[in-house]
Parts: C-alpha cells; sequence; structure tokens
C-alpha cells in the first residue's frame, strides 16, 4: 500500500467477487459516511414506484450530491452497504452501480435484504463510505 493512497484488494483464497473488492485498506486522511439515499426527489417524492432502474439512478445520483457536498466523489469510495427490500434487483442495481464506481478500484460492498424501508414503495437504499487524504 502506498502511504497516501488506499489498497482495494481481494484475495486469491476468496470468492472472486462481481463489482466490488473484498477489503480496502486506507492510510491517514479523512472519512467521510453518508446517510441511507433512497429515491426520493428533492421535493420528498418516491421516484420510479416499482421500477429498479429508476429507483437506483436516483439512489446513486443522490450518493453522488451527498458525497459533492462532502469535497468527495466516486473515485474516492470505499464502502457500499446496500438495503434491499428483494433480491431480485441486484442485476439492474450492480448495472447502474457500474455507471458510478471506478471499476478498476471498485469499493467493499455488503448487501442486506430487509422486509421494508422508510416508504412502502422503496425497493433500495444505499449508503457509502469515502476516504480523503
Amino acid at each position: 500500500m502506498s502511504d497516501s493512497s488506499p489498497l482495494f484488494a481481494s484475495p486469491d483464497d476468496l470468492s472472486s467477487p462481481p463489482g466490488y473488492s473484498h477489503v480496502v485498506t486506507v492510510p491517514a486522511g479523512r472519512l467521510v459516511w453518508t446517510a441511507g439515499q433512497i429515491a426520493v426527489d428533492a421535493d420528498g417524492n418516491v421516484v420510479g414506484v416499482g421500477d429498479w432502474e429508476s429507483q437506483a439512478r436516483l439512489v446513486f445520483q443522490n450518493l453522488t450530491r451527498a458525497l459533492d457536498a462532502a469535497g468527495a466523489g466516486w473515485s474516492d469510495v470505499v464502502k457500499l452497504t446496500y438495503f434491499v427490500v428483494d433480491i431480485s434487483g441486484l442485476a439492474t442495481i450492480r448495472a447502474v452501480r457500474d455507471e458510478f464506481v471506478d471499476q478498476s478500484r471498485p469499493p467493499t460492498s455488503t448487501l442486506v435484504q430487509v422486509a421494508g424501508l422508510a416508504y412502502p414503495d422503496l425497493l433500495l437504499e444505499v449508503e457509502a463510505v469515502a476516504w480523503l487524504p
């Protein structure tokens, strides 16, 4: 690991992860946590009811806005946590995620299926952790 940048790794003795790293080690710096972002627009309306792609896209756009507010970007993200009401949307979520994250250095990732989210029409919520030097 360089003293100035994170080390993204997936050890050979663990399964090959689809679009994420098993471990990220970060040097001293500033960590940024976002709150879980959902498919709610600036007016408080749920967007894309029943539509995984629309909701995932707005969630990642909202994460972009939250990261920007802290002076961070997608290249700084080291961890994503997903909360989904149904695993069936995973392929769509991954496709949208890949439009945002640096696939040469994918962040670590956790996905949890939950019984429900803040509003009944929400399909997913995602939170991010970023590292800044």
